[in-house]
């Protein structure tokens, strides 16, 4: 094997395929990688042939105007790896995007893997016929969808979460809030809004003037905010601007992982950060707005197989994170869900937070190395 087509969709997904480039060299040096690939895959050296920030769309009706953008790069890439075919396709996530060309590539000939599972487990189970049959190898993060693929016939494989491999649980505060910069003795709110531009633009209003109530309760608290690119910034300053302008933010580039180790209290979009955030051993409230028709379908046609949205309460069995979604997510509820976690007795936070490490512990397994290892024994 030498080379290696790998694709992601979004900023989480170009952190696990990132790592699992590296792990891969480390067990055969000269294998070269091209595909769909941020700053940390194109860092670890995989050629990008096509912005990945194309793919980072959300919603079942928000991604319509954006789907003939997708159709054509999905079928140039078909043609340039049908035409000189590599020897592997990874798809990291992005399975509406990945799935369809890896049934295009797998009809070729083209082995297959896909890492992270699309939470078919969750809501829209029947996707598991595109798995089917186009997917030599699935690795998943999470134990409990082994079984679930094992009764779908499609070969699976648990290889733990590389979050939880390099997320220490509740690491210091004081030498998190040193090394950004930020007041040691104050409480502070970290303030999370998502890292796509849709995400920011559903919650960033939201989540701002939310801060900004809490900081009228508690003048000493803290606010910052971590942005993982130049534009998003812009753009929530600009929502910064319309809605809660007097607000002092701190704005970090990047270094989201930094400051959920010297918060006290997350707010966040529901997504990949709220998993970061159980295993940092931080307290924390979901929040997730979709467009009405999306979540109009989502619950006429019962497409959510699962009681909870976010990670942490679905490997909990029970909410350990408060969930606010769409109606829900108004300022009032988020002020008085945060202002709860502020007031959570003793006993609750302990408990909670034991919850957290436990799962940290599960997932903690080396999952770069094991999905290298998996996928060089089996394509090798």
């Amino acid at each position: 094997m030498q080379r290696i087509a790998i694709i992601a969709g979004e900023a989480s997904g170009d952190l696990l395929a990132a790592r699992l480039i590296l792990a891969l060299k480390e067990l055969k040096s000269d294998l070269v990688f091209e595909g769909i690939a941020g700053p940390e895959m194109q860092a670890a050296g995989c050629v990008s042939l096509f912005p990945m920030e194309k793919l980072s769309v959300m919603g079942l009706v928000e991604v319509l105007k954006d789907l003939p953008a997708l159709l054509s790069i999905r079928k140039q890439l078909k043609k340039r790896w049908t035409a000189t075919p590599p020897d592997l396709f990874i798809g990291v996530d992005a399975p509406d995007f990945n799935l369809p060309l890896a049934a295009k590539l797998h009809a070729e000939g083209i082995p297959t893997v896909h890492y992270v599972s699309p939470s078919i487990w969750a809501w829209r189970e029947k996707r598991v016929k595109k798995i089917q049959g186009n997917i030599d190898l699935m690795l998943t993060l999470f134990p409990f969808e082994v079984d679930f693929y094992k009764k779908h016939q499609v070969a699976a494989q648990f290889v733990g979460h590389p979050l939880a491999d390099e997320v220490q649980f509740n690491a210091s505060a004081s030498d998190a809030r040193q090394q950004l910069g930020l007041d040691l003795t104050k409480p502070m709110l970290g303030v999370l809004p998502g890292s796509r531009t849709k995400e920011v633009q559903a919650l960033g209003a939201v989540f701002l003037q939310t801060a900004q109530e809490l900081k009228a309760k508690h003048p000493d608290l803290q606010i910052v905010v971590p942005i993982v690119r130049a534009d998003l910034k812009a753009q929530l300053q600009a929502i910064q601007q319309q809605v809660a302008a007097d607000l002092p933010v701190t704005y970090l580039e990047g270094q989201s992982r930094l400051l959920m180790q010297a918060a006290n209290y997350l707010l966040m979009a529901s997504g990949t950060a709220v998993l970061e955030g159980m295993l940092a051993g931080r307290l924390m409230v979901a929040a997730y707005r979709v467009s009405p028709l999306t979540w109009w379908l989502i619950h006429t046609f019962k497409l959510a197989k699962v009681k909870y949205v976010t990670l942490p309460n679905n490997l909990a069995g029970e909410e350990l994170v408060p969930e606010l979604l769409q109606d829900r997510a108004t300022v009032s509820e988020l002020v008085a869900a945060i202002a709860s976690l502020m007031a959570l007795p003793a006993e609750r936070r302990t408990y909670v937070l034991q919850r957290f490490e436990g799962l940290h512990t599960q997932l903690h397994c080396d999952a770069s190395a094991n999905a290298a290892k998996a996928i060089m024994e089996r394509f090798t």
